[in-house]
């Protein structure tokens, strides 16, 4: 806690109070009125008060809005400025540090309404005959409390996902964002949400609801307890460490063969700051090599560390990593912190889907737009 909070110290210093200071000294004090010179520091001490209030859980989602807006709208094309101004004209610099503002204003407005389907297909030879065409429809990281205010998004969303007619819906964590309660005025619209097979989730950091106030061992079970009641009141079926199997039967010379495939769930897997609770040989259990297994662990720096190279799991789905919430072309912010962020990656006969989710604690998004993904099996040889 006390390192975030250096970090934290720091990246304002140099974010919004090294720029604030600069211009204010170069271009704002030598004619400015009073008036002026205290309407410039507002955004800056406003953008702190937000970080704080968030930090306290006082009025956390409006805290959480307006802190990453001020940062992204008002901080950043500062400090753009600041930085090209030693390189350009100040009008050139003014003009360009001004261009994110309207990227990231729509971001704000309109990009995390922006609902998109994508597809991707696994091959494995180790999958059974009769699932071949199986369609599993991920959803991940959709901070619900977020859109308390935006119900009719989910309702939207509801509706998009049982559109494609999944055989297998599949949640990879992050319901919620500090407290279990910010699921309950959507309880009936998620219970909506329908396919052959189910709903499968497993936990994501945000759902152990360690980002609150209260940070007692008590608060924190009790929060827990409450989101497993809800899921199950959905319909959703919570996955913590441990598997469940579905079969299929097909025909071959004139008699029935039953095969199934394996869905795993583990608790999170993550390093610090993130909680660690999974234990992936547990929730494997006895399940035979060979077997067609598909593994739902909601941090993707897991594969790498605990599945690939390590197991026969021949699909891994995750997501945690929401691409920043910013792509640009093939660019996102989430490429310095993770090896796989966004999308397929195969390595061997391992297939990792990364997710980058649909919601976020605040509702922002450009380039990653709220995204539904369909994975469809396919009998490989």
């Amino acid at each position: 806690m006390a390192r975030n909070m250096i970090f934290f110290a720091v990246l304002f210093v140099v974010l919004l109070v090294a720029p604030d200071v600069y211009i204010a000294t170069e271009y704002i004090n030598p004619s400015a009125s009073g008036i002026v010179k205290v309407l410039w520091w507002l955004p800056t001490v406003l953008t702190l008060t937000c970080f704080v209030l968030a930090n306290r859980e006082i009025m956390h989602n409006t805290s959480m809005r307006l802190f990453f807006a001020l940062v992204l709208c008002v901080a950043l094309p500062k400090l753009l400025f600041v930085i090209l101004q030693f390189v350009f004209s100040p009008v050139v610099a003014l003009v360009t540090a001004l261009v994110p503002v309207a990227l990231f204003a729509y971001g704000f407005f309109f990009g995390w309404r922006r609902i998109v389907v994508r597809k991707a297909v696994c091959e494995s030879e180790l999958l059974p005959q009769s699932f071949d065409g199986y369609r599993i429809l991920q959803l991940s990281d959709l901070h619900i409390g977020t859109f308390l205010k935006n119900k009719s998004f989910i309702r939207k969303l509801v509706n998009v996902v049982n559109e494609q007619h999944a055989d297998l819906i599949v949640f990879t964590g992050d319901l919620v964002n500090v407290r279990a309660d910010e699921v309950r005025p959507f309880v009936s619209d998620l219970s909506k949400m329908v396919s052959k097979d189910g709903v499968l989730s497993v936990m994501g950091n945000h759902d152990y609801c360690e980002y609150g106030q209260d940070h007692s061992e008590e608060y924190k079970k009790r929060n827990q307890n409450v989101l497993h009641y809800f899921e199950r009141k959905m319909g959703w079926r919570l996955l913590d460490n441990e598997h469940v199997t579905i079969g299929r039967l097909r025909q071959a010379n004139g008699e029935n063969i039953s095969e199934s495939i394996a869905i795993i769930g583990v608790e999170n897997i993550s390093k610090p700051p993130f909680p660690d609770y999974g234990n992936l040989a547990v929730a494997m259990g006895e399940l035979p090599k060979g077997m067609f297994k598909v593994l739902l662990s909601h941090d993707p720096s897991h594969w790498r560390r605990g599945v690939l190279h390590k197991t026969d799991i021949a699909l891994t789905l995750s997501g945690h990593t929401h691409a920043g919430q910013l792509k640009i072309g093939k660019f996102s912010p989430s490429k310095w912190a993770y090896n796989e962020w966004g999308g397929k990656y195969t390595e061997g006969n391992s297939m990792l889907y990364v997710s980058t989710g649909v919601g976020g604690t605040v509702p922002f998004r450009f380039g990653a737009w709220p995204e539904i993904n369909i994975i469809t099996l396919k009998r490989k040889g």
